[in-house]
């Protein structure tokens, strides 16, 4: 399948992205922390850190991640996870979490985490499980008491060095009624294929419960295509790598016997790229997280030559994410200027990848309608006004007959 793409030069936007309300659907919760309250869990947990101070652990996280390696980037949650081991803790940093999500204009967000990796402290898995969710419902609840509405659910996470895949997908479902929308597999792609969580996979399908996989981050396209046809992936985890199937000609011959323009180049889709595409498969991307972990360093490994805008061009349903707050030091905000900056999209682009992110959410049809329509309607008026419009957000579909906002734990839509 062959497709022709173009090369724009980068336009300013000036406009207050913060103040718009978006989407986050790749953002872990130990990923998200706040350098100050690592201090005070570490030392109630009597966990060592290699800095004394918010900002010396703020600047040692962005150290580390800059590593250009994922395997260093992951060692970084060592801190964190250690740190997250009590009921307690968990049910602050959930909280938090939510905090800084509205913070950063997020309407609705898939936090996802690994359940198994806090049981230190005496926890049982469900009741990991349900301390994440106390927090998350007291987030939601301080937003809505401050004016605004932010729905939170959970995706349960397998690691894929650990022999529990089965038992945590039983979990996530366990808790499907009670704030947990999806699952997912993360740790180490090489080495640990989705095919060796097939029994995993194949039963959430008879359960009808979604799935998104990290794939395609540090293993290519075969990854991509076990997480699609082993996993039964409705989204990927990152996904970057499915440019490695696509082929780029430049100053080429189009079938017409045309030669294309200096500023545009032909492009050929693999079997693998043109399923992703003409699917609608959701590609969860996260530009700095990728450049960090070396994920896009065969492609040049700097924003400018990330196959991001490759992937916009050409229709794959690209959603921007920001990973890990806390080790790439940014929010979704931060990445979408970054982008704009970078590639020079307009407003309207931006809407379009936030449009993509509700199309891929993990929720029922007429949520993601409501999720599209507000999306619309808000960035329309900045879009036609050139004003962010203020007041607080409120969903029309996260509103029940008694007026109240956000869906609880108890709703069965959850």
């Amino acid at each position: 399948m062959t497709d022709a793409i173009e090369f724009t030069a980068p336009s300013p936007l000036d406009v207050d992205l913060a103040a718009l309300p978006k989407i986050s659907l790749h953002d872990h919760l130990d990923g998200g922390l706040r350098p100050a309250t690592i201090l005070e869990l570490a030392a109630s947990a009597g966990h060592a850190l290699p800095a004394d101070t918010a900002d010396d652990l703020a600047h040692w996280f962005a150290e580390s991640a800059n590593s250009g390696t994922l395997e260093r980037y992951l060692e970084t949650f060592d801190h964190t996870i250690a740190v997250m081991q009590t009921a307690e803790h968990l049910h602050r940093v959930a909280r938090e979490f939510v905090e800084d999500l509205v913070e950063d204009g997020v309407v609705y967000a898939e936090v996802r985490w690994a359940p198994e990796q806090h049981l230190a402290g005496g926890l049982t898995l469900d009741q990991a499980v349900e301390a994440v969710q106390a927090g998350l419902d007291e987030g939601v609840a301080n937003a809505e008491d401050a004016g605004a509405a932010i729905r939170v659910g959970q995706l349960i996470t397998a690691m894929r060095q650990n022999d529990r895949s089965r038992e945590i997908a039983e979990l996530a479902v366990r808790h499907r009624r009670a704030g947990a929308v999806g699952f997912d597999i993360a740790g180490p792609e090489t080495g640990f294929p989705p095919a060796r969580f097939t029994e995993a996979f194949t039963w959430l399908a008879g359960q009808h419960f979604p799935v998104t996989v990290h794939a395609g981050e540090s293993d290519g396209v075969d990854s991509i295509r076990d997480a699609l046809l082993n996993g039964r992936a409705l989204r990927l985890g990152h996904g970057v790598r499915i440019a490695d199937d696509i082929t780029v000609e430049f100053d080429a011959v189009d079938e017409n016997g045309e030669r294309v323009g200096e500023d545009s180049a032909l492009v050929d889709l693999g079997e693998t790229a043109a399923w992703v595409r003409d699917r609608g498969i959701a590609l969860e991307v996260c530009p700095s997280s990728n450049l960090q972990t070396g994920a896009v360093e065969s492609y040049g490994g700097t924003v400018s030559t990330h196959p991001i805008d490759m992937l916009h061009q050409l229709g794959f349903r690209v959603t921007i994410n920001p990973d890990n707050r806390l080790m790439s030091g940014v929010s979704l905000t931060d990445e979408l200027y970054l982008l704009a900056e970078v590639f020079g999209y307009s407003l309207e682009e931006l809407l379009d990848f936030q449009l993509n992110a509700a199309e891929a959410a993990f929720l029922p049809l007429e949520e993601r309608e409501a999720l599209a329509e507000l999306l619309v309607e808000t960035w329309g008026e900045v879009i036609s006004t050139g004003a962010t419009a203020g007041g607080p957000v409120i969903l029309a579909a996260f509103v029940d007959e008694d007026g109240d906002e956000g869906l609880g734990a108890d709703d069965d839509r959850a």
